[in-house]
């Protein structure tokens, strides 16, 4: 059983911080091609990464903590091989920045994919968006992975078993006290904690599927980013916009588009309420974002036990 604490699991560890100023320096120094290029940070919200905006094709990726950078040579290795054989863009990787003095870790340059976010602008059509996302899962879950990486540090340990989450969940659970009932939240996570564990082959999953990593343009979803969840495991994984996005028919029709049965449902719904207890008292009064999420997604999960 893993026994990692909730930085270790959940959280970024070791913070790695760069100012634009210093950033900028490094694109000259290293990548004097792009020197001229526009340059600005993109979004707050993100934990694990910090993303600039590279004049209007490229964005620059920087690990936010040293426990993230191995994400970095992961992206590197297996982006390219993901994106043509996925029906929505993802953010390839086009160069690899080296550590300097200041900034003591890899860091990448991928392609920037234009649209919006789901949580700056969530969609008009949830249902097709389901529908959209739905497919996208199916495929990456039906690509081969016999050599793709175990959950392990380098993607917060994604799509290991529930139990694995036992004690972790346990403990947050009781931090969550002063905004949910912990009864009610553990009598969820026991019922779905006893679900049958998957005893398949290990699959491709992205990890960390947010309204904040899906880009939607005209209506449609356009691509999908951050991808320092992505490892091989357990696909329930990957049914975390049931309850961090979808509501209602949405969400049904998500969990049609994936086929899945009662004992992955289940384990995806758990996995959600674990992750979500874990960021919300973690995150108070530093990611607004994180914590209105996280507070959704619990608010969601108890919603549906008590139509069980």
């Amino acid at each position: 059983m893993t026994t990692m604490g909730p930085t270790a699991m959940d959280a970024p560890e070791d913070p790695l911080e760069v100012t634009e100023a210093e950033l900028r320096r490094m694109v000259e120094q290293q990548f004097p091609e792009w020197a001229g290029l526009p340059l600005e940070r993109v979004g707050v919200s993100g934990t694990e990464n910090a993303l600039f905006r590279l004049g209007a094709e490229l964005a620059v990726r920087l690990p936010l903590s040293r426990g993230s950078a191995p994400q970095v040579e992961k992206e590197r290795r297996w982006l390219p091989w993901l994106s043509v054989r996925l029906p929505q863009s993802i953010p390839v990787p086009v160069a690899l920045g080296r550590p300097t003095s200041t900034y003591p870790s890899p860091w990448s340059i991928c392609r920037w994919i234009p649209g919006r976010s789901l949580r700056s602008r969530p969609p008009a059509d949830e249902e097709e968006l389901a529908r959209q996302l739905g497919r996208f899962v199916r495929c990456l879950a039906h690509l081969d992975a016999r050599e793709g990486p175990a959950p392990g540090a380098h993607n917060f340990f994604r799509g290991v078993a529930l139990a694995d989450r036992d004690r972790l969940t346990r403990s947050s659970i009781q931090e969550c006290g002063a905004f949910f009932d912990p009864a009610a939240l553990l009598g969820c996570w026991e019922r779905d904690a006893r679900a049958p564990a998957w005893t398949g082959a290990p699959v491709w999953i992205h990890g960390d599927l947010t309204p904040d990593n899906l880009v939607a343009r005209d209506g449609r979803l356009a691509g999908v980013i951050d991808w320092g969840g992505l490892g091989v495991g357990d696909p329930a994984t990957d049914l975390l916009p049931a309850w961090n996005l979808f509501d209602g028919g949405a969400r049904e029709l998500y969990r049609e588009q994936l086929g899945v049965d009662d004992a992955a449902w289940r384990r995806g719904r758990g996995l959600a309420l674990s992750v979500a207890v874990v960021a919300l008292p973690f995150y108070l009064g530093r990611n607004d974002a994180l914590v209105e999420n996280s507070t959704r997604v619990i608010e969601q999960v108890l919603m549906e036990h008590a139509q069980d």
